[in-house]
């Protein structure tokens, strides 16, 4: 069973700059459009811009990972502060195998990268052992070895 804790972002619409927070993307329509065969739940933990999460936020995310009885999670998450909610549940060392993933293109558009990112993430999250990741861009990245480069949209490894 994977637990999906999500949290808004652009992979489910939000974004306080565009204003574009009324439409919003279901992960479970996703996932019902990939015809997926595998169990999972989803929870709503917080629904917000990444830019606007907190340290009470994160704490709470960490409680809902805790809390589950699924050894695999998957949170979206805005891309904006994924590699900093990332490292801090990575520095809680909590035994599951957990998978951050989000998009650069707003879920509810059409040419999104959402699906992708959701498909790829899930997948990798199958295959990995316990610690913290993020899946993007086709790539999946340690918590202690990732960030956001800002001028070509993408993570990649620290340097």
């Amino acid at each position: 069973m994977i637990h999906i804790i999500t949290t808004g972002g652009t992979i489910e619409g939000l974004d306080r700059d565009l204003n574009k927070n009324k439409a919003t993307a279901s992960i479970q329509d996703f996932l019902e459009s990939a015809n997926v065969s595998f169990q999972f739940i989803i929870e709503e933990a917080i629904r917000k811009d990444s830019r606007s999460i907190t340290e009470e936020d994160r704490a709470k995310l960490v409680k809902s990972i805790q809390l589950s009885d699924s050894e695999k999670i998957l949170i979206t998450h805005g891309t904006f502060t994924m590699e900093h909610t990332a490292k801090y549940i990575g520095n809680r060392s909590l035994n599951k195998t957990i998978v951050l993933v989000g998009s650069f293109i707003l879920g509810t558009e059409k040419n999104t990268d959402a699906p992708f990112n959701l498909g790829y993430a899930i997948s990798a999250l199958q295959f990995l052992k316990s610690d913290v990741y993020i899946a993007m861009n086709g790539q999946v990245f340690h918590w202690s070895n990732v960030t956001k480069n800002l001028e070509t949209n993408k993570f990649e490894p620290n340097e």
